[in-house]
């Protein structure tokens, strides 16, 4: 096999890991996302996801000899002085920790930007008689 062979052909077995990763990766985030949608606010009847309270979603590249991927999530709530907090905030992260491929999960609270109806999906704004 000559040279250029060689590259061309260790090229290839890159693109295709980086490819599976990616894929991985996709297909990690859709089952959060899914575990997310069964979390509830409990005094309101739609899911935080489609609320809009979740901002931002980052996994991790995985550690070297750790299973599963560390999951940082940003959200927010519907107020500042939610009285349910604590317990969505724990509820997130017990759902996504139960998530095949996370090995943690950390959830940050932020009010930054401030949830407004806006952010909620249009399935939340029909179920709450938004639309």
């Amino acid at each position: 096999m000559e040279e250029n062979e060689i590259k061309d052909s260790q090229e290839a077995a890159s693109e295709r890991k980086l490819e599976g990763n990616i894929n991985q990766f996709l297909e990690l985030e859709e089952k959060i996302v899914d575990m997310l949608r069964t979390v509830y606010d409990p005094e309101i009847p739609v899911n935080v996801y489609d609320l809009g309270m979740i901002y931002r979603i980052d996994v991790d590249d995985p550690e070297e000899g750790v299973d599963g991927r560390k999951v940082t999530i940003q959200m927010t709530m519907t107020a500042p002085n939610c009285p349910a907090a604590d317990f969505i905030v724990e509820d997130v992260t017990q759902k996504v920790d139960s998530v095949e491929g996370v090995s943690k999960t950390t959830v940050q609270v932020v009010f930054e930007p401030v949830w407004d109806q806006s952010m909620m999906s249009d399935e939340a704004k029909l179920e709450l008689g938004l639309m």
